[in-house]
């Protein structure tokens, strides 16, 4: 790339999905990217069109310098227009039902893609950078794509269902999930996601949980 976009092209980069780099626009501005180097058209239906990597850096980049919007300074799940994982305890739970079955199925493969065109190897079945830059989504994300119930808000922490957080460790997360059985099978899934997960247990309550990292070979 030669020379910056245009302000067309840069509001469809800046609107492009925070998590999968999905965009919306006129066939000619999709094109106008995909010319450019800023996007792919995924090869299978819909064909949808992402951002390449070198998109997603201009997007960032963007968001350093500029004043956030309102959409993007809201709570993730509240969020309007912007689609964001379920991490577990929200106060505003976006509706269940086939629309979000598909969101979440689309962001999935939305991020699939996204490790074959930015892992240096093209290997889809371990994380890549947005990932470790997002650890909280990325994890949530591979739960939820896998079909695990995230805790409903308000529950503090003691309800069922899973809770993804953030910790003091670099590249790692917290999942607490109170039913035992369910705990493992959300090892399970974030191992065969690419993960690496160890079970620990709380030192002041006794209660189990996993500490999760993206698996780097």
């Amino acid at each position: 790339m030669t020379r910056p976009p245009t302000p067309a092209q840069r509001r469809v980069i800046d609107a492009a999905d925070p998590v999968t780099g999905r965009l919306r626009g006129t066939e000619f501005q999709l094109a106008a990217l995909v010319k450019r180097g800023l996007a792919f058209r995924h090869p299978r239906p819909p064909h949808a069109h992402f951002l390449t990597p070198t998109g997603h850096r201009i997007r960032e980049e963007t968001q350093r310098t500029d004043p956030p919007a309102p959409a993007e300074v809201a709570p993730a799940s509240g969020a309007p227009g912007v689609f964001a994982a379920r991490v577990g305890g929200e106060e505003e739970i976006p509706a269940a039902g086939p629309a979000r079955v598909r969101e979440v199925h689309s962001a999935w493969q939305g991020l699939l893609e996204l490790r074959r065109m930015t892992n240096t190897d093209g290997a889809m079945d371990r994380p890549c950078g947005w990932e470790r830059t997002h650890l909280v989504q990325a994890a949530a994300l591979a739960l939820e794509a896998a079909g695990h119930h995230p805790e409903d808000g308000g529950g503090g922490g003691t309800g069922g269902g899973y809770r993804v957080r953030a910790t003091p460790q670099p590249e790692a997360v917290a999942v607490r999930e109170p039913d035992g059985d369910a705990l493992r099978a959300c090892a399970a899934t974030l191992e065969k996601a690419g993960w690496q997960v160890g079970e620990h247990t709380e030192p002041r309550t006794g209660a189990r949980y996993l500490l999760a990292s993206p698996r780097r070979k």
